[in-house]
């Protein structure tokens, strides 16, 4: 097979633990031709999607691909194309999702489907699931946000389309910095954000849950923040362990994957706090190093295993 992946500049992935990277070389083991480009690099040419691609040997160690070949390709020349791009989920990756879209009315294979990328927001899609979350509002106005404050006592603000902990903070009635924290965030009431009551199971860590095809991988890595912090996520400093899926942890997933797969998204990463599903990530969902390194679970291999599935 020859598979494109749409990533962010290679210099600035991390090769050691980086999800993409782990795809792609499971991906070069199991004989299949890997492609990379950026999403600057896809065009509309004479009606026809095409990607200034290029094609790259996978390496062990940092200095971890060469390029062999580069070239103009169709979308629809490629077994499949796997869109890498990490949000922000902007006005360039709404419309490299629009291209992808187009590539895929003419019959090329897109994981995930554009049009759920487009729909899934990964903040706002946990509302799908309501007899899994913790009391939630989304707004933008200050005092709605104030009496969500007063009503739960200690809650956690943040932006809709930010990741890695990005713009999180916890607040409680006696901070100084709540209202200017408030206004930061939705710039002065024109942009809505999402309040969430705290959860004190955080101190046993934010659970990433990958999806594959809808099936659960049988360990989630529980991202524990440092001391004194209120973030999980490993980019704000957080400590991995891996761990079995508890029976919550299961039903969560295997209720969310039904519908998820169903939508056309191959490949998700739910985050769990405690019994609560804070997130649903389509976009790039990552952590398949870190539960390969504590577990031996080759979640990479299982990836390409199942596409390959897919596509059969």
């Amino acid at each position: 097979m020859g598979l494109l992946f749409i990533i962010d500049p290679p210099a600035s992935l991390k090769e050691y633990k980086d999800s993409s990277i782990a795809m792609m070389r499971a991906a070069g083991k199991r004989g299949h031709d890997v492609w990379i480009c950026q999403p600057h690099d896809l065009h509309l040419w004479e009606g026809r999607v095409v990607a200034f691609a290029t094609r790259i040997a996978l390496k062990p160690g940092p200095a971890w691909f060469g390029e062999t070949e580069a070239r103009v390709r169709l979308l629809t020349d490629f077994s499949a194309v796997l869109m890498r791009k990490d949000p922000p989920v902007d006005q360039d990756y709404l419309a490299a999702t629009h291209l992808l879209g187009l590539a895929e009315e003419h019959g090329a294979r897109v994981f995930n489907r554009p049009a759920a990328l487009r729909d899934w927001n990964e903040k706002l899609s946990i509302f799908r699931f309501p007899q899994f979350i913790a009391p939630t509002l989304v707004s933008a106005r200050a005092e709605l946000i104030d009496g969500f404050l007063a009503e739960q006592g200690d809650i956690v603000v943040k932006p809709l389309h930010a990741m890695g902990g990005q713009g999180v903070f916890r607040l409680t009635p006696s901070d100084p910095n709540r209202n200017a924290i408030v206004e930061t965030l939705t710039a002065h009431g024109r942009h809505a954000i999402m309040a969430q009551r705290y959860l004190p199971e955080i101190g046993a860590g934010d659970k990433r849950i990958l999806l594959i095809d809808g099936e659960p991988v049988p360990y989630a890595l529980a991202r524990i923040p440092l001391p004194g912090e209120t973030r999980g996520n490993l980019a704000a400093g957080g400590s991995a362990r891996a761990q079995p899926l508890s029976e919550r942890d299961e039903e969560i997933a295997r209720t969310v994957g039904r519908v998820v797969r169903e939508a056309g998204l191959f490949l998700v990463g739910l985050d769990v706090i405690g019994d609560c599903l804070t997130e649903v990530n389509v976009t790039s969902p990552t952590c398949f190093v870190e539960i390969a390194e504590q577990t031996g679970f080759d979640v990479a291999d299982t990836f390409v295993a199942a596409l390959e599935t897919a596509l059969a």
